[in-house]
């Protein structure tokens, strides 16, 4: 807990360059990752079960994802963070476990993407729900104007993009 890290050069790791796991008040700048961009699981940093961590003005160049956000982690920042060769900056992938902790508040600003396979990306495992619904009034709601009360409503459409959604092994009654 209480770490700074400042002025890191970590190249050619096995795995994982940096992993911040079991962490609280963490602050990594001025880090240089560099792998050859075919390596794989060779992550820059890595975060999880981790909360208050700050990556700023730094260089990371990997064979896979730059920074990657796992569960348990929260209160995340990001800034000026050039990105590439590389997969991504991700958040997971999530949900192998049962029962695994979320990822909350993760703030990615200013980040430079040259040459990755993504920018930013999320991952998570399928895994069967078997959702049963008993007298739900409203069993599947996509509401792309949300404003509870109905009160300082914004007066613009949103501009989230929602597509390609499909609910399985999604069952219920009327009533």
């Amino acid at each position: 807990n209480n770490v700074a890290v400042d002025g890191l050069t970590s190249v050619n790791s096995q795995k994982f360059h940096i992993a911040v796991t079991g962490s609280q008040n963490v602050k990594l700048q001025h880090i240089t990752v560099h792998a050859p961009g075919n390596s794989p699981n060779t992550d820059g940093i890595h975060v999880a079960k981790s909360s208050f961590v700050t990556v700023l003005n730094s260089t990371i160049s990997t064979g896979d994802d730059c920074i990657s956000i796992g569960p348990g982690a929260r209160n995340v920042w990001i800034e000026r963070v050039g990105c590439g060769p590389g997969h991504d900056i991700s958040i997971g992938s999530l949900g192998w476990r049962f029962q695994e902790p979320g990822v909350e508040n993760v703030t990615v600003k200013r980040v430079p993407f040259k040459e990755t396979t993504n920018g930013l990306h999320i991952k998570t495992w399928a895994r069967p729900s078997h959702v049963v619904m008993d007298g739900v009034k409203n069993p599947i709601v996509v509401d792309q104007n949300y404003c509870p009360g109905n009160k300082n409503c914004p007066s613009k459409a949103s501009r989230i993009k929602v597509k390609d959604i499909r609910y399985k092994s999604v069952g219920g009654t009327l009533r």
